[in-house]
């Protein structure tokens, strides 16, 4: 097991993209990410190693952020309003998407898609990670991720058509 300096260094950053992806927001994702971890140290002796720690930790932060929505009664994943200002694309997939249309609708699309594929669609799109990644985040094979992830991609087409 490694100690908890070495965890944070190397899986903060993956539990931030996962985590903005569900939030929209910068500060609140890097509050997340600090509870995470607080109680990462907290519960480490709990970790049981069934999973891969960053999977754990994204489940974490995934609890947070619902506990936080719960707290609050309201739920808007992602402030879309916002979204051009939050985040600098620099993707093809809106070309293969919607042509010339803009990323707002875009992400409106992707809203309107189940939460399995929405969260791929997002870290693909938002954290510009691998489908290896998404899939150690999600607890599932990379294959899955892939094939999430191209289903998602051709349920946009056909809405665009």
């Amino acid at each position: 097991m490694q100690n908890i300096e070495d965890i944070y260094i190397n899986y903060a950053q993956t539990v931030y993209k996962y985590i903005f992806c569900l939030t929209g927001d910068r500060e609140i994702s890097e509050e997340i990410v600090q509870d995470t971890f607080l109680v990462a140290v907290k519960d480490i002796n709990k970790f049981k190693g069934e999973c891969k720690i960053s999977t754990w930790l994204c489940q974490i932060a995934k609890y947070i952020w619902y506990k936080r929505l719960k707290q609050s009664k309201k739920y808007d994943e992602i402030p879309l309003e916002n979204l051009n200002e939050q985040v600098a694309l620099d993707i093809n997939i809106e070309d293969d998407l919607c042509g010339k249309e803009d990323r707002l609708n875009v992400f409106k699309k992707i809203q309107t898609l189940d939460e399995n594929t929405r969260n791929v669609m997002y870290l693909r799109i938002l954290g510009n990670l691998e489908y290896e990644e998404i899939a150690e985040i999600l607890g599932k094979t990379a294959s899955w991720a892939r094939v999430t992830f191209f289903r998602g991609k051709q349920k946009l087409k056909e809405e665009n058509k």
